[in-house]
């Protein structure tokens, strides 16, 4: 699979896809990630005030306020566990939460049969809305980095478009680790950590994404 990356001063993307020997719902939660969840992990990367500031400065290059409910997904992460309601979905998106979490890094897990060639990365023009929840929600998502296929964004820092998401039935994801080059190193150690939880659930291997500039 291929995705073009638009030129941008502080983006820095990681992506793979993962194909699962079974559908989502059939596999289960590998200890290793669960007991990433619990307070006292330990784990290769952790978050700060200084990673969470930067992130929201590549956020806001094309114009996007990240604040509110439109903040970045790891922050909202960060909350869940910090209040004891992290969230457990399944095996992909555990995994894809647990690196968010302790990275600092937001992350897009979408569902890669569904997705309609060619595939980009780009800052949303104003006025771009989608729907992200099964109930119809819309975020205004003007000015945002975006993952987008041939219908529109699929995912995004925020927010993933809900007609892209992963379910029970998924058998391949591509996962979109969105880092910033003012945090030299970090979104290539967090690529590297995910794919080694990843390739964890039972019968999942890994393919690489072709990125081009």
């Amino acid at each position: 699979m291929e995705l073009t990356v638009a030129a941008h001063p502080l983006l820095e993307v990681g992506a793979f896809i993962t194909r699962f020997a079974q559908p989502l719902a059939q596999l289960a939660t590998p200890n290793q990630i669960v007991q990433l969840i619990e307070p006292a992990a330990a784990a290769p990367l952790v978050s700060s005030d200084t990673v969470r500031t930067e992130v929201r400065q590549l956020l806001r290059h094309g114009g996007f306020r990240p604040s509110g409910r439109s903040k970045p997904a790891a922050e909202y992460l960060h909350a869940a566990h910090q209040e004891g309601r992290f969230p457990r979905i399944n095996a992909a998106v555990d995994a894809c939460n647990v690196v968010s979490l302790w990275s600092g890094l937001p992350i897009s897990l979408v569902d890669a049969d569904k997705l309609q060639q060619p595939l980009t990365v780009r800052v949303l023009p104003m006025g771009t809305s989608y729907v992200f929840n099964p109930s119809g929600q819309v975020i205004d998502a003007g000015g945002l980095v975006a993952l987008c296929d041939a219908e529109g964004p699929t995912g995004t820092p925020v927010k993933d478009a809900q007609r892209t998401k992963t379910h029970d039935g998924t058998l391949r994801a591509i996962s979109i680790v969105w880092g910033t080059r003012a945090l030299p190193g970090r979104t290539a150690q967090a690529t590297a950590w995910y794919r080694e939880l990843v390739q964890t659930i039972a019968g999942a291997t890994i393919e690489d994404v072709q990125v081009n500039a």
